[in-house]
């Protein structure tokens, strides 16, 4: 049966009846255009390939990312088998890989592209791929072909190591964070027992960092610590570990410590690097900064009593020794730091 225009009928201002034409209704092969174009654009915006296959495993659609991926244009590959857009090897053997649009057809479920797969490109380069393909179903559940989704594995691999980096890591420092710190304190006190050595923590804690963030501004407080981070990482050996405990405080673990008097002599090396180098450049400003040192094993075992100690001995020198508030002003010359340290634990 024809769709015939329909209408309805109206009267103008004076009431003399006409009728208005009303848009004719969609077809069945509207609303499949509709829906195919609705699908088209959704795949087309992601970001991973996707390419689907009849029974036969011919190629019936690419997306944007498949093409870019692959090389090929989905006008040119059209109709040809699928192998012919996705070839894989095996990275180690160099072997070609099985075919996962045929095995998801073939047994009718969900399979995944084996590790360690490169996809072959139109030009010859590779590229390190994860994928699975699915099998299609009709609506009387026949498996009429598959789609295969694939990405680059380096974009997955750059989220995962951005996440383990965060995990461990200060995100305005880049510095060790407290967690990080206990792994390596678990490392470094097993070399020591087995070698007879000792671990030394520095507790550092930068005097009247308030007061800076007051005067000047939060920018220029991240600034100084970010400075102060580098300072410490300028001093240690590459076995030690600089981490930001939180704030304003820092720790510094001396593993494998030879020579009794070496914390002693790490914290005046703080102190003669920060006096030197200053903290922030057009900025004057008097700055000190508190060390308390606690030593494995003498002073205790576990990472926090040697913590508590350390954090106990600083602050002891803090108030013993308390530095006047700082003259804080804009200016032409560098912050000054002068370190103060208590080179003994309580």
């Amino acid at each position: 049966m024809k769709d015939y225009a329909r209408f309805a009928p109206l009267s103008d201002d004076g009431g003399i009846p006409f009728r208005v034409l009303e848009p004719p209704r969609p077809t069945s092969e509207d609303l499949l255009y509709e829906e195919r174009e609705r699908a088209r654009v959704t795949l087309d915006s992601i970001g991973d390939a996707v390419i689907s296959t009849d029974a036969s495993g011919r190629v019936t659609y690419m997306n944007q990312a498949a093409e870019d991926m692959t090389g090929w244009a989905f006008s040119e590959v059209k109709g040809r088998h699928f192998t012919t857009v996705f070839n894989v090897l095996d990275a180690t053997t160099r072997k070609r890989a099985n075919n996962p649009a045929e095995q998801a057809i073939r047994g009718d479920c969900t399979v995944e592209l084996a590790a360690n797969s490169v996809l072959v490109r139109r030009g010859g380069d590779e590229v390190a791929i994860e994928d699975s393909a699915a099998p299609i179903h009709n609506r009387y559940g026949r498996v009429t072909g598959a789609v295969i989704v694939f990405h680059d594995v380096k974009f997955s691999q750059a989220v995962i190591d951005r996440m383990a980096y965060l995990a461990s890591h200060d995100a305005l420092t880049g510095l060790l964070n407290r967690t990080a710190l206990a792994e390596r304190f678990s490392y470094a006190t097993a070399l020591a027992r087995r070698h007879h050595r000792q671990v030394a923590l520095l507790f550092v804690d930068l005097d009247n960092f308030k007061d800076v963030n007051d005067t000047l501004g939060h920018e220029a407080g991240d600034q100084l610590l970010i400075n102060l981070s580098q300072v410490l990482m300028s001093c240690v050996r590459k076995t030690d570990t600089v981490c930001r405990y939180g704030g304003d405080e820092f720790v510094v673990m001396l593993s494998d410590i030879e020579q009794l008097n070496h914390p002693e002599r790490m914290a005046e090396k703080l102190h003669k690097a920060v006096s030197a180098q200053g903290l922030l450049e057009g900025l004057a400003a008097t700055l000190t900064l508190s060390i308390g040192i606690s030593v494995y094993p003498e002073d205790g075992i576990g990472l926090e009593t040697l913590l508590q100690k350390a954090d106990a001995a600083m602050y002891h020198h803090k108030e013993a020794y308390r530095p006047k508030r700082p003259v804080l002003k804009a200016g032409p010359s560098r912050v000054l730091a002068r370190t103060r340290s208590m080179y003994s634990s309580m």
